[in-house]
């Protein structure tokens, strides 16, 4: 692809990765959880030990929980940002194609932290301390999930990780606390099993710098192939500043965001149809990212 002018290294990064989706189909398959890809976690730090989030039938609930440090049970801040996204899309995708709540992290956190393309830097805001904090708050949550479905009102209550077994690791770097083996709780993987949404790992690995862009992607990922009227379903700015921009005071500065998000995820799924609107955006009958047929786990339900 020519280089084009004005683009910063971000943008010929997402337009790289669009043509190549356009044109190939995927090596690797990841998976969300369905109302995980309606409503997502915090964007952005906060000390609030509850947080909560709605999207029309959906909504979530997180609550910030402990870990045992070897000597006492130290709190944990609810997670946020893009690592705690990336490593539920992992950990998702790994019990789904493997059919199993166990899931082995490795023996290496910088070997884990490529894998997602995440930097692994060292120092106090490095990526490597700041992926194993986030790590921990995850793995340390509890999760309430909400949803109707045909006529039911269900409520699921658990704690996503119900084991976090991790080990003392010299590396490099420095002497820390990580994860060998994490499962996740029976709960958490049968609802998972029922209603877990196929990603392009190609598109998540572009937008790793946004959690906002990620939420937006998995948000329509999940939505666009369910949109059955041919002229589209209309979505007011009101509505999505509730699902998506509720750390935003003022609603322009969330459309200006939100507008810039969309472009970068538009990007990077080339079949979704998508127009700003008078009021708000216009969803239109899309094909998913990735196509049923390449979909090969026989208990997805999408």
């Amino acid at each position: 692809m020519p280089r084009q002018k004005n683009l910063t290294p971000t943008d010929y990064q997402l337009l790289e990765t669009g043509t190549l989706i356009h044109q190939e189909p995927p090596e690797r398959i990841d998976f969300l959880h369905a109302i995980m890809c309606q409503v997502g976690m915090p964007r952005k730090a906060t000390d609030e030990r509850v947080f909560e989030r709605h999207s029309g039938s959906a909504v979530i609930r997180l609550e910030a929980g402990t870990l045992f440090d070897g000597k006492r049970l130290v709190d944990q801040p609810l997670p946020y940002g893009t690592r705690p996204r990336l490593v539920m899309v992992h950990i998702s995708g790994e019990a789904i194609r493997k059919q199993q709540r166990i899931i082995e992290v490795g023996n290496s956190m910088r070997e884990f932290l490529v894998a997602l393309g995440v930097d692994t830097s060292g120092g106090v805001k490095g990526g490597y301390t700041m992926f194993k904090k986030q790590m921990q708050a995850l793995a340390a949550c509890r999760l309430t999930m909400g949803i109707a479905l045909l006529g039911r009102n269900v409520t699921v209550n658990t704690q996503p990780i119900s084991r976090f077994e991790a080990w003392l690791n010299n590396d490099h770097l420095q002497t820390s606390l990580w994860p060998g083996v994490m499962e996740l709780s029976h709960e958490f993987y049968e609802t998972l099993n029922s209603h877990a949404v196929p990603l392009d790992h190609r598109a998540l690995a572009a937008l790793k710098h946004s959690a906002l862009s990620l939420d937006i992607y998995t948000w329509l990922a999940h939505r666009l192939c369910r949109i059955e009227k041919f002229s589209g379903t209309k979505v007011s700015w009101n509505n999505l500043k509730e699902q998506f921009g509720q750390e935003y005071k003022e609603g322009k500065d969330f459309k200006r965001q939100m507008r810039q998000s969309l472009h970068q995820v538009l990007a990077v799924y080339p079949d979704a149809r998508v127009e700003e609107t008078i009021g708000g955006l216009l969803l239109k009958p899309s094909s998913p990212p990735i196509p049923k047929s390449q979909v090969s786990v026989r208990k997805i339900i999408l």
